[in-house]
């Protein structure tokens, strides 16, 4: 099953759900894509707001009305997969417009791949200096199996000589519902807390991700700025391809 949270009150961007691009609602776009998933047995919208459920409703996406408050989408989805007995959850960001389909089924595959991780998530090869220093860019190195070791804002890892591939976080998630579940109950670490990275916290608990190598790049609209950065993308290629 896939979840797209979504909320209008964004801090950076109020409203930037149904903001418009090429003519369709932002979160309309994001829908429209997870849906060619081949993965996804069932696609819903999760919100706490009615002009989100009403826009949704409108396009023909399925919504489900959550409790408001939550602190993250990964929250909100774990209340839709309290009411869903789906194996497995992807939470997808509903401020991608361009996102992949086959991001999803990677994400997914990779899970199903993995019977000893708790969710799984993407990565793919920083080859601009600038990313790398970017604080806004999460970067993550892993073990010879593939399994997160860390995640941070800093240039991991610190190359002292010779040189080293930097991987950047593709900031999409396949949980076992079980897991999912847990997931707001467990405990804040000092990791999560000092660089606001809520994947840390599964790792601070014991809790291992897979993550999986691909071509994908996510464009999030976390400003107006993106939002000009993805209509001038999608007037180029209507497709949305960035692969």
């Amino acid at each position: 099953m896939g979840v797209i949270p979504a909320r209008y009150a964004s801090s950076r961007f109020p409203g930037k759900a149904l903001v418009s691009i090429a003519g369709k609602p932002m979160l309309q776009h994001v829908w429209e894509r997870a849906r060619q998933s081949r993965r996804l047995s069932r696609l819903v919208i999760a919100t706490d707001d009615y002009r989100i459920e009403q826009a949704g409703r409108s396009f023909g996406a399925q919504v489900v009305m959550t409790q408001p408050g939550h602190p993250s989408g990964t929250d909100r989805a774990a209340e839709v997969a309290s009411r869903d007995p789906a194996e497995v959850v992807v939470n997808i960001q509903g401020d991608e417009p361009l996102i992949d389909p086959r991001a999803i089924d990677a994400a997914v595959e990779t899970l199903l791949s993995a019977q000893n991780a708790a969710m799984a998530t993407l990565m793919n090869r920083i080859e601009d200096q600038t990313e790398l220093e970017d604080p806004n860019v999460v970067k993550v190195v892993c073990d010879r199996a593939g399994y997160a070791i860390y995640f941070s804002r800093l240039p991991i890892p610190y190359v002292r000589s010779g040189a080293a591939v930097h991987f950047r976080h593709i900031g999409l998630y396949a949980f076992r519902r079980e897991f999912l579940l847990a997931f707001p109950s467990l405990p804040i670490g000092p990791l999560e807390s000092a660089e606001k990275l809520e994947q840390l916290r599964a790792l601070e608990n014991g809790f291992r991700i897979r993550v999986a190598e691909t071509a994908y790049r996510s464009l999030g609209v976390d400003t107006p700025q993106d939002l000009e950065r993805v209509c001038t993308l999608m007037e180029k290629s209507p497709s949305g391809s960035q692969i």
